[in-house]
């Protein structure tokens, strides 16, 4: 477990997404959850070490299976933006490890089975303060990597977690995302608002402002290379021409590279025929 700030650490060991925790006099605000029952029990465990209050919150930073499937072995309150909530309201109550690869961890998890999902019990619009010490955990809306893509804020100490706005050393996930959404969201992370600011990747840790910034030279890329493709009424087929110069900037074990390859193979399809092939509309 790293320290990031007083009070706020993170954990990157498990599979899955980065995983956050504030201590706070009334008890602990965790982020996110491991995929994995086995990781998820280690987790819980590993935070009962912490002195502080007897409260625990759960907040998931989007509805990605990798970071909400192990939020009922957290056994607390879930917190997630309305649409995230949304979600997880026209989901089935369980989750069967099986189905279209997405490129996704979870999916490398052995005998994972069926796993029941917690979907959030408080959900918010906009952005919502809680009071939990003497200054507020500011909790903020930023579509792009999904509809229900939120932030963790700290101001008093300059941390925000960020989710799946910035990856490091892997490529994004498309199949829900909305890349004008995510563009603008990336400039907002690197206005000046947020000089000053750690900032938190939901896969990776810690991630600099060039990082930052280069993920929006792979976003923005991406974007126009799939508009120009959509004014010659290309077919969503020819997506599979974008895999590799998208994955060009990132060192990858074989293993990863084909998981990756998968990744950006479903999420540029589905992205691709929901924003704009003719077949969209029914898709959807």
């Amino acid at each position: 477990m790293q320290s990031i700030a007083d009070n706020v650490f993170i954990e990157d060991h498990y599979l899955g997404a980065t995983l956050g925790v504030i201590q706070e006099p009334r008890g602990l605000i965790q982020i996110d959850a491991p995929p994995s029952p086995e990781d998820s029990r280690s987790w819980r465990a590993a935070l009962m070490s912490f002195s502080s209050g007897p409260e625990r919150v759960l907040i998931n930073l989007d509805s990605h299976p990798d970071r909400t499937l192990g939020a009922r072995s957290m056994d607390c309150t879930v917190i997630a933006q309305d649409k995230t909530a949304q979600v997880f309201r026209s989901r089935p109550t369980t989750f069967k490890a099986q189905g279209t690869e997405t490129g996704a961890d979870w999916e490398t998890i052995p005998g994972l089975g069926t796993v029941r999902w917690a979907p959030p019990e408080i959900s918010f619009t906009d952005r919502m303060f809680l009071h939990w010490g003497e200054e507020p955990v500011i909790l903020e809306h930023h579509p792009g990597p999904s509809a229900g893509a939120m932030w963790v804020n700290l101001p008093s100490e300059k941390v925000v977690f960020v989710g799946d706005l910035v990856l490091k050393n892997q490529p994004p996930f498309l199949a829900h995302a909305d890349l004008p959404s995510w563009l603008e969201a990336l400039n907002i992370l690197m206005s000046s608002d947020y000089r000053g600011y750690t900032f938190i990747s939901g896969r990776g840790g810690t991630v600099s402002s060039a990082l930052i910034k280069a993920q929006a030279e792979l976003i923005k890329q991406i974007h126009d290379k799939l508009e120009k493709m959509a004014s010659r009424g290309t077919s969503p087929d020819a997506t599979e021409k974008l895999i590799e110069p998208s994955l060009s900037t990132f060192k990858s074990s074989a293993a990863k590279h084909k998981q990756y390859v998968q990744r950006l193979r479903y999420g540029l399809r589905h992205y691709y025929t929901r924003h704009y092939h003719l077949g969209s509309a029914a898709e959807e």
